[in-house]
């Protein structure tokens, strides 16, 4: 059985294929036998993801945290989780990540804030689906959006990821940053995807 999401609770092929994305997008290291990048960069010191948007039920965000949190990355990982109130990441997935030594956790909910200083950005869309009433919606979607302003402001370095489909929390202005890498990050689930199902069938 391949676990190709369920509902608000897990993404495993997608935190697989995010992660693949950060080390091969940044260089990252990783304590494994050909875990060294072969991209011409190699990043250097702490780690600092911003998981931004809906935590609450972003089933990507929850496999995500939980894959780098027990990776082996050799640099100190920094997840800074940015959401609304009311969107905020499960305590369980955070319990979980507490388990590993090398994990620290951050909460902020001003995004201009959240991004001084990270390596990755990584956006989800508020999902309308999973709110029993369009009031409750109302009040959050549009909460954090993701521009050229604020482009601007990050470090130059910064990598902006979404799983996608996106509704308007990613300008499309950004799209002609070089430093988006949302449309190589879906070309990358094609890749690892199907290094998946060639696992399972024996043929790797």
């Amino acid at each position: 059985v391949i676990n190709a999401g369920d509902g608000v609770g897990e993404h495993p092929t997608q935190a697989l294929l995010d992660t693949f994305t950060i080390w091969d997008e940044l260089g990252v290291s990783l304590d494994v036998a050909g875990g060294d990048s072969k991209n011409a960069k190699t990043h250097e010191g702490k780690l600092i993801i911003v998981l931004l948007g809906d935590l609450k039920h972003g089933r990507t965000v929850h496999s995500l945290a939980k894959l780098l949190a027990r990776s082996s990355i050799k640099h100190e990982l920094v997840l800074r989780y940015c959401a609304p109130p009311s969107l905020e990441m499960p305590s369980h997935v955070k319990e979980y990540v507490e388990i590993f030594p090398n994990a620290k956790q951050e909460q902020y909910t001003d995004m201009g804030e959240a991004v001084k200083g990270a390596n990755v950005l990584y956006v989800t869309r508020v999902q309308k689906e999973r709110f029993e009433n369009a009031r409750d919606y109302e009040k959050v979607k549009g909460a954090y959006v993701v521009d050229t302003a604020l482009m601007e402001s990050a470090p130059s370095d910064m990598i902006v990821m979404h799983p996608l489909p996106r509704v308007d929390e990613i300008s499309t202005e950004v799209d002609s940053d070089p430093r988006a890498c949302y449309f190589r990050q879906m070309e990358n689930g094609m890749f690892v995807r199907m290094a998946i199902l060639a696992l399972i069938l024996g043929t790797l």
